[in-house]
């Protein structure tokens, strides 16, 4: 038989709205915050490299006040946890064998890599782009275009992927000193 009463079905609980009452949601928020914030920031960073501004914004939610996070990312930073230079030769590693230094480069000024260091790994993407370029196109298509049609398709399918345009007329033969 059941009951209006919460705790006629599920035996002796209360349901006056007393604080041993289960079903009662007000104050549990309170007393269950989840992990501190250091322990976020590092559960992250132990899975993936971030870059400061990047892990600023995913721990922003949990944080009482900007001078806090701002504290917390600095010691972070001291102690090793977060670092800019390792986080942007990550992204170099992750997307280089599948885009052009261009839209590397990009990516790394969205999330706030300093120019600097941007300046080296541009300087090592291009020294590798034609032989990515290759292989990226190889995979795509494998053999030259046979009309301007095919060769603006592989073109545009290049140059979305961040190479550069003398690259891409090396490597869809227009160049002839290969």
């Amino acid at each position: 038989m059941i009951s209006g009463r919460r705790g006629a079905r599920f035996g002796n609980l209360p349901s006056d709205g007393s604080a041993d009452d289960p079903f009662r949601v007000g104050d549990r928020a309170e007393q269950r915050r989840g992990p501190t914030l250091k322990a976020r920031a590092v559960g992250y960073l132990s899975r993936r490299e971030y870059a400061r501004s990047e892990l600023a914004r995913k721990l922003s939610p949990y944080a009482d006040d900007a001078a806090a996070l701002d504290a917390l990312l600095d010691e972070l930073e001291r102690e090793g946890w977060l670092s800019t230079r390792r986080f942007a030769e990550s992204l170099v590693h992750r997307r280089a064998e599948r885009q052009g230094a261009a839209r590397i480069v990009q990516e790394l000024r969205q999330h706030g890599v300093d120019e600097t260091q941007i300046g080296e790994l541009r300087d090592g993407l291009r020294a590798t782009e034609y032989d990515r370029a290759v292989a990226v196109w190889n995979k795509r298509f494998g053999e030259r275009p046979a009309d301007r049609a095919a060769y603006a398709k592989q073109a545009r399918f290049l140059a979305a992927r961040g190479f550069a345009h003398d690259v891409i007329r090396r490597v869809l033969g227009d160049d002839q000193d290969e």
